[in-house]
């Protein structure tokens, strides 16, 4: 007798159990505490550099403004050969001594340093008040730059226009207009932090 033994196994898949556990992820209360710790040390070291960096910025593009200004002012006073002047103008075409307010260049054809619109006289630039609580002086109680035909200023003496951003009497800068008419913005020439004149005088608007 034959016997036979046969073994079947059915390829049936296989029940298994795949629960899946998700991670949540979060953070503990100490963990948080000591995120917001971090951070807020970090701000209180970032944070004066960054108003630093911001007045700087500020000074820096005042000075090139007011560069732009009297370079224009000079050039069309050559270039025309007529006297132009800069200044803080006032509702009559006068001028005052408020030079953190609109700064305008205008031709004075007439000579009598007053803009007279009614006679045509050429309003050539204008600049924008400087920021609120910032100081901007020139020399002492002149209210007015004229440059003549020649280049040079009218007048005697020198002038230098201050600029000083408040509460950061240290980045104060200037512009040092000499009689021949040219200028120069002036550097920290002694690396201390602060701006000085080729005479080594620091820059002050009190």
């Amino acid at each position: 007798m034959l016997y036979t033994h046969s073994s079947c196994e059915k390829n049936t898949p296989k029940i298994t159990s795949n629960t899946s556990h998700q991670l949540i992820v979060g953070m503990t209360l100490i963990e948080l505490m000591v995120s917001i710790g971090v951070t807020s040390i970090l701000t209180t070291i970032a944070l004066p550099s960054f108003n630093d960096f911001i007045v700087q910025l500020r000074v820096d593009n005042e000075i090139s403004r007011l560069s732009r200004l009297l370079l224009a002012a000079r050039n069309h006073a050559i270039n025309k050969e007529c006297n132009v002047i800069i200044c803080p103008l006032k509702s009559d075409g006068t001028c005052s001594t408020d030079w953190h307010e609109e700064l305008s260049v205008f031709v004075d054809n007439n000579n009598n340093q007053i803009f007279d619109s009614a006679n045509n006289e050429l309003l050539v630039a204008t600049k924008s008040p400087i920021n609120a609580g910032d100081i901007l002086k020139y020399a002492t109680n002149r209210n007015k730059i004229t440059y003549q035909a020649t280049g040079h200023l009218y007048g005697l003496s020198n002038g230098t226009l201050r600029y000083c951003p408040k509460e950061y009497e240290e980045k104060s800068r200037a512009i040092v207009i000499a009689r021949s008419g040219r200028f120069y913005a002036t550097k920290d020439n002694n690396n201390d932090g602060q701006d000085e004149t080729r005479s080594n005088q620091k820059i002050v608007c009190d």
